[in-house]
């Protein structure tokens, strides 16, 4: 089984969210992400929400250094 993982720093917000999430499973990682979008960015869970959060995902792990922007 492949690690997934979701990273906020690939997003620039006000916030500056610095949290990455990794799991052994994509249903896994969804559930905490879906998690950190409602109470750390005040989204609201729905389909549309999943989806987007889906496509997100990459296999393996975090890098330790934040991704650079354009």
């Amino acid at each position: 089984m492949a690690r997934k993982y979701i990273d906020c720093r690939e997003f620039p917000s006000e916030s500056k969210c610095s949290v990455a999430l990794s799991a052994d499973s994509e249903n896994e990682l969804l559930e905490v992400a879906v998690q950190h979008a409602i109470t750390g960015h005040k989204y609201t869970d729905s389909p549309e929400l999943r989806s987007q959060l889906k496509m997100m995902f990459h296999d393996g792990t975090p890098p330790v250094e934040a991704p650079r922007h354009a």
